[in-house]
Order: structure tokens, then C-alpha cells, then sequence
């Protein structure tokens, strides 16, 4: 058994240690993407609520409710899978195999609940429903889908399978449960809609996706094993104390320096690269704050980064990024 799902206890939290998320595409934990395109709005986050052999879950709190949904508007929570993570499954071939879905829930709301399977280009979709019976309790749910032999299924560094769970979702988004579709469902048609009611609350831990028609046991990974995985496609460098060193370089200029920068693991494409309390110094007679990034990122290890500062660099000294705070840091992007 292998779990496709990365994360799927959601004890890596790189971005945001615990705080939460309030925005479209944010992520409460590694590999876990909001979707939110309602008039509501949503606060998501690690909470330390859990069921028995877990001590993390993922909490989605509804901050502005929208009881009606129209067309194309949707909360979600979703993994994106890598096609190398999912080649085997053989989807869009006569070979495609049966895969099973497990997790564990909670929510403030009862009754049915929806998610969906999609390929990259979200032209097939497979809504499926889960019940929650009780409120405020957690309970333990499989799915069991078998693979679609039709549509286009990505095999490369690009999106193999979507993991979709509908929190709301309009009804051009919705299908009915237990088929494979043409359409871009997020979920069932009929799912209670999180988002619909003010300060509900939905939890989900536990979350995995195995080839084969039963459910087994949740695939616990060691952390460090589980962080390189998550690194994969997001990899933030931070330090222990409020003036840590990043990087080392040259100036290029007055105004501009060069440092080599490496990521943990092999990033899964170029990334993008954001910055946060920095600075430049070339440890002897200068120091500025850093102002931009004008080029970065050569390498799937991370390569050299261009940052802009203010003048007084020398032009081919040894020059060093540095953070300016606790919270300074600076990441590399590649989700999917």
C-alpha cells in the first residue's frame, strides 16, 4: 500500500506554523489548497483537534457565509497529485486501475457531504458522497472509485489527479455521485455547503488514497521523510536567531547582489521565489535592507537569486544575505 496523498495528516505546516489562512489558493498546511471563488469568506488552519493516532487536522472555519451559490462559484479544500505519483493507476487506458479513498472528519453540520477526482484539465470528474451523523464528533470514511479508462491523465511533473472536497459548491460544479463525468465537479449534487452557515466549522485529517478497492491502515511516514515530500514543491529557508546567514555571493553592482541560495531537495519545476526581513552586507562596510528580487531561481536546487538593495555595495565582493528578524525568510514555490 502506498499513499499517494502527501500530507495527508497535515503535520507540516512550512508556511504559517499553525496561523491561518484567509485567502484564494493559500495553503493551512503543505500540499493543501484553499479554493474560494463565493461571496463568503473562510479561515483556515493546523488545529491540534484529532482523532485517536493523529495529532493534527486541517480546520476550515466559515467567517462570511453565502447560502446561495451560482454558477461556477465554489470553496474547496484540494491536493493537486504529481502525474509521477500516479502513473500506475493507468487512468485513461483499459487498464485503469480501482483506487480507495479514506480520511477522517468532523464538522459543526450533519448530514451529506461531497468531493470529487479530476484530471488535470478537469474535463472528467468523479463526484462521491460521505455522510457525517454526528455533530462535533469525528468519523472515520472510505470512498471507493474505479478508474476511469477514458480522458487525458498526465503522467509528468504535472498534475497526474485533483482531490477535491466541496465545502460549497454552485450546481454547474455539482454532479451526481459514483460516475465518472465530462463536467468540472468539485462534488456531489445536493452536498451540504459549509459555507452556506456562519461559523460552521469542517476538520479533516487522516487522508489517503490507495490503489486497490479497501481501505487499510493510514500510512504514517516519519517527519523528516514527510517534510522532504512537502519540500518537493515548497521549501522556505528560515534561521534559529533574529541574524541568520542565507546565502553567500558577489555584488554585481552598487545596488544589486548575486548569492547562491539551495533548497533542501530537488524542487519539481522552476520556482518562484518571495523574500521576507532581509538583507545584503558584505560583512565589513555595508548593509541594506533588501528591496527586490530582480532574478532568481537558475536551478531545481534553487540556484542564484538576484536581490536589489540600496547603494553602497562594491562591485565582486563577498556579499551575504542575511534575515533581519526571527520571522525573516526566503521560499521557493512549484506547486503543482
Amino acid at each position: 500500500m502506498v499513499n499517494r496523498i502527501i500530507n495527508g495528516d497535515m503535520r507540516i505546516d512550512q508556511r504559517n506554523a499553525g496561523a491561518a489562512v484567509t485567502t484564494a489558493g493559500s495553503f493551512p498546511v503543505d500540499r493543501m489548497r484553499m479554493t474560494n471563488i463565493t461571496d463568503g469568506a473562510f479561515s483556515a488552519q493546523q488545529d491540534s483537534s484529532s482523532p485517536v493516532g493523529f495529532t493534527n487536522s486541517v480546520k476550515v472555519t466559515t467567517t462570511t457565509a453565502d447560502g446561495t451559490l451560482t454558477t461556477t462559484q465554489s470553496l474547496l479544500l484540494e491536493q493537486r497529485l504529481e502525474g509521477g505519483n500516479t502513473y500506475d493507476l493507468a487512468w485513461g487506458t483499459a487498464n485503469a486501475k480501482t483506487v480507495t479513498l479514506s480520511f477522517w472528519v468532523r464538522s459543526s453540520l450533519t448530514g451529506t457531504f461531497g468531493g470529487a477526482l479530476q484530471n488535470s484539465v478537469q474535463n472528467r470528474s468523479y463526484p462521491f458522497i460521505y455522510s457525517i451523523l454526528v455533530a462535533d464528533t469525528w468519523e472515520y470514511k472510505t470512498v471507493t472509485v474505479a478508474g476511469d479508462t477514458t480522458g487525458t491523465w498526465l503522467t509528468t511533473t504535472g498534475i497526474g489527479l485533483r482531490l477535491a472536497f466541496g465545502l460549497g459548491i454552485g450546481p454547474d460544479r455539482s454532479g451526481a455521485a459514483g460516475a465518472w463525468n465530462s463536467n468540472n465537479n468539485f462534488s456531489a449534487t445536493g452536498a451540504t455547503s459549509v459555507v452556506g452557515t456562519l461559523n460552521a466549522t469542517w476538520y479533516i485529517t487522516g487522508v489517503q488514497l490507495e490503489k486497490g478497492s479497501t481501505a487499510t491502515d493510514f500510512e504514517y511516514v516519519d517527519y523528516s521523510r514527510q517534510l522532504q515530500m512537502c519540500q518537493r514543491y515548497y521549501s522556505k529557508l528560515t534561521s534559529f536567531i533574529s541574524v541568520g546567514l542565507l546565502g553567500v555571493g558577489i555584488s554585481s553592482g552598487t545596488t544589486s547582489s548575486w548569492v547562491k541560495v539551495t533548497t533542501p531537495v530537488a524542487l519539481r519545476a522552476l520556482p518562484t521565489v518571495n523574500y521576507f526581513n532581509l538583507s545584503m552586507s558584505d560583512q565589513a562596510t555595508y548593509s541594506a535592507a533588501v528591496s527586490s528580487i530582480a532574478g532568481a531561481a537558475q536551478t531545481l536546487t534553487g540556484g542564484g537569486v538576484a536581490f536589489n538593495h540600496a547603494g553602497g555595495a562594491t562591485l565582486y565582493r563577498t556579499a551575504v544575505v542575511n534575515t533581519t528578524s526571527i520571522s525573516g525568510y526566503i521560499d521557493f514555490s512549484a506547486e503543482l
